[in-house]
């Protein structure tokens, strides 16, 4: 059996590789297409002029979705293994709250170009990345508060770094992005698609894209840690019949049907 192949180790992974392509697919594209410059552009850029903006727009949709699945799968594994600790209990919904508000955001960046509604673009990037900050942090501390018993000491550390490296890149992104747009160096910034090394600017905004990629590639790096935490989990469906028929609303004794839900069992 391939690594894969065991439990839901596939989810994070498709979820990683997918918006990955979502990335490389619409910067490509917008490069042939001499839409953006080369150098470092913003990653909603890539997505911001058609076509490109149509397959970035549904290659997220879809990231959005593996994300919800990924989030929720790890909240379920968590529940399961720490049933009566209740600060783990707590930390474990906020998570799943923080994580689904950040996938919100993420549907939000891929519909809302900037050039279009700029002001909806912003709250969607603002809403993915400190949400899903958020939810690396609470997910780094679940993983200190599960050690040695359930999770080991090698997997927090591993999840503090990507944490740690996010956060720094958050603040970096913040406050250059902040400066470069106080109406200092320029207006109508968030329709500017080329930037040229004589414009005014151009170091900040070097540094906020470069910032930019950076935290979404900590993002990559924590959910891979998820693989092999989700090789050893899967999930069921269960129906629970209240009648004979569709139309019976009288409760009687009915089997219930258990099916596997994209997985065997743990």
């Amino acid at each position: 059996m391939w690594w894969f192949q065991q439990g839901l180790s596939f989810l994070p992974s498709a979820l990683v590789i997918w918006t990955s392509a979502a990335f490389i697919f619409s910067y490509i594209t917008a490069i042939t297409l001499h839409h953006i410059d080369p150098a470092l552009p913003y990653i909603s850029d890539t997505g911001t002029v058609a076509p490109e903006k149509c397959l970035f727009g549904a290659m997220l949709n879809i990231a959005a979705v593996l994300c919800i699945a990924t989030i929720y799968v790890r909240y379920k594994q968590v529940h399961a293994l720490s049933p009566e600790e209740n600060l783990i209990i707590k930390l474990n919904k906020a998570g799943l709250i923080l994580g689904i508000l950040s996938c919100l955001g993420l549907s939000v960046v891929a519909n809302f170009q900037k050039t279009a509604l700029f002001a909806a673009h912003v709250s969607g990037a603002v809403l993915t990345f400190s949400m899903g900050s958020l939810y690396m942090f609470v997910q780094t501390i679940l993983s200190y508060k599960m050690q040695p018993k359930i999770h080991g000491k090698q997997v927090f550390w591993i999840r503090l770094l990507l944490a740690i490296w996010c956060g720094v890149s958050a603040f970096s992104m913040l406050i250059c992005s902040s400066v470069l747009h106080s109406g200092n160096f320029g207006t109508d910034l968030e329709q500017k698609l080329h930037w040229n090394p004589e414009d005014k600017g151009y170091v900040l905004h070097m540094i906020t894209t470069a910032a930019e990629w950076s935290m979404s590639f900590s993002f990559f790096g924590f959910f891979l840690t998820y693989i092999r935490d989700f090789q050893k989990i899967s999930l069921r469906v269960e129906a629970n019949l209240h009648g004979l028929t569709l139309y019976d609303t009288a409760p009687c004794p009915i089997n219930n049907e258990r099916t596997r839900l994209l997985s065997r069992d743990i």
